[in-house]
């Protein structure tokens, strides 16, 4: 099956993966673009499982301020190495999970960190389970794994803090 620069390139902008890995991943769908956007996202969590034990001892931390001044957010995330701290992809995301903080309020970074027994909505409560701000059929979980797929590195929200004016309560 012959494979064209137009389905490659179309495939490329949907996903952002290498130009070698959609073109092979489109002949193995043999030209089925939904299939290979498929393909191609369980191929981005098999690469963030096995880089999930890496150590992940650089980063940046990113501050976000809302419109208005009303909401603040300072969010740590952290990679394996100061070269992909410094990518645009990273800092991307960086800013865009701070955004995340600020419009959805979460309490968590992840399900772990929730305590037991407390009446709360975990797909709400949990940064990492709440549906992204920028494309709702995706988690936050889902944007980090393909954000890991692409930079080749593990990639992990450490901590974050929210700050409204006029409330008193601030969260870890």
């Amino acid at each position: 099956m012959e494979i064209s620069t137009a389905q490659i390139k179309e495939l490329r902008a949907r996903c952002g993966a290498g130009v070698m890995e959609c073109r092979n991943t489109l002949l193995e769908a043999k030209g089925d673009m939904e299939k290979a956007l498929g393909l191609l996202k369980e191929k981005g969590r098999l690469k963030a499982a096995k880089k999930a034990d890496r150590a992940t001892g650089q980063g940046l931390i990113e501050a976000y301020i809302h419109a208005g001044g009303r909401i603040g957010v300072m969010i740590e995330l952290n990679c394996e190495s100061d070269f992909v701290a410094r990518t645009s992809e990273f800092k991307e995301l960086a800013h865009n999970l701070a955004m995340q903080v600020a419009a959805q309020d979460p309490q968590y970074v992840s399900k772990e960190e929730a305590p037991e027994g407390d009446d709360l909505e975990v797909e709400t409560a949990c940064l990492l389970l709440q549906p992204y701000i920028r494309d709702p059929d995706r988690t936050v979980q889902d944007v980090i794994v393909e954000t890991i797929a692409k930079v080749g590195e593990n990639i992990k929200v450490s901590r974050f803090s929210r700050f409204e004016l006029g409330d008193q309560i601030v969260r870890k």
